[in-house]
């Protein structure tokens, strides 16, 4: 499918693995693109050579580190950073005239000092609340540039603009469904990074198989955070959260997998692993509002040094027993 009679012109902030998959997608489909990126070593690669590890760029997108210049161009701006990140770039992008922009933020993550979801870093910045959306769901780079479909959500406060950017966006490559939840599909997308993290661990240790149960309960663990927030917890089971571990939990080229399984093999991973920070300001989220989240837990007690995977598995599996859905 091409969207060559509804081209828009598309502004791709981020050119990492993410970033330049979405900036070379949104070409694909049909869009005018740019792509932004901070002058370090991986925009300079892409910049030289248009090409990274994963996609090679058309002549037609253009390649820029010039902020004015890329936000002048996009009608909309999708965002592709560290989640961390975000609230820094926006001290940025708010210098500029951004009144009529929409905003579609493509990261999954909780901010990690003030344990706001990713659209609320935003409101605070400034950007008109109707004008935010988020694209989250299953799918990994080296998949869609072999042309292996998925499906993923849009969601956002102003369901005319969720219907607007399905419509923009939407492809033989992916399939969108509209999202009518942005507490539940934003912390369910960041939250599955978390679990991720533990699969990791799981294969380090060799007990895959439990990985089946790690759905299971990592997604009723989230589905009560998800509902005392105020979202609705069937989300946890949607797109954005239970539908998105595949990717997260079994997939080689999930980089929160592989941070949980160098962990516990005691190697050293470099790569970005948003499950990290995620676990720390999630547990924050559940002291405050007193829910038992052990999963999450977990995570964070595998950030430390004297971490041994087999004590906190047995205490885990040590838990007091109770019936399956009342926690």
């Amino acid at each position: 499918m091409n969207n060559k009679n509804k081209k828009k012109k598309i502004t791709v902030l981020g050119c990492g693995r993410w970033g330049s998959f979405l900036a070379w997608y949104s070409n694909r489909i049909g869009h005018s693109v740019v792509s932004w990126g901070r002058e370090d070593g991986i925009f300079d690669e892409l910049k030289k050579t248009r090409k990274n590890e994963y996609v090679k760029f058309d002549d037609n997108i253009e390649i820029t580190s010039d902020l004015k210049n890329a936000l002048n161009h996009g009608e909309i701006i999708i965002i592709s950073i560290c989640a961390q990140s975000l609230r820094d770039l926006l001290q940025h992008v708010k210098k500029f005239d951004i009144k009529d922009k929409k905003f579609v933020l493509c990261m999954k993550g909780i901010e990690e000092e003030t344990c706001l979801r990713l659209s609320e870093v935003c409101i605070e910045a400034g950007i008109e609340k109707d004008n935010i959306a988020v694209w989250v769901g299953p799918g990994h780079i080296q998949d869609f540039t072999k042309n292996i479909p998925n499906a993923m959500v849009i969601d956002s406060h102003n369901f005319a603009l969720t219907e607007e950017l399905v419509d923009i966006f939407k492809s033989d490559l992916i399939r969108f469904y509209y999202g009518t939840d942005m507490i539940g599909t934003e912390v369910g997308a960041a939250t599955k990074n978390i679990f991720g993290i533990i699969a990791g661990a799981l294969d380090g240790m060799g007990y895959s198989t439990l990985k089946g149960p790690l759905m299971a309960r990592g997604a009723r663990e989230i589905a009560r955070l998800i509902k005392a927030l105020g979202g609705n917890e069937l989300s946890a089971y949607g797109l954005c959260h239970l539908g998105d571990y595949e990717t997260t939990l079994f997939s080689k080229y999930s980089n929160n997998r592989a941070w949980g399984e160098a962990k516990v093999k005691g190697e050293k991973f470099t790569k970005l692993a948003e499950g990290v920070a995620t676990a720390r300001a999630v547990a924050k989220i559940a002291k405050k509002l007193d829910i038992e989240m052990p999963l999450t837990d977990t995570v964070n007690i595998m950030v430390k040094d004297d971490y041994r995977p087999y004590d906190v598995l047995s205490m885990l599996f040590e838990r007091e027993i109770t019936t399956e859905f009342c926690s």
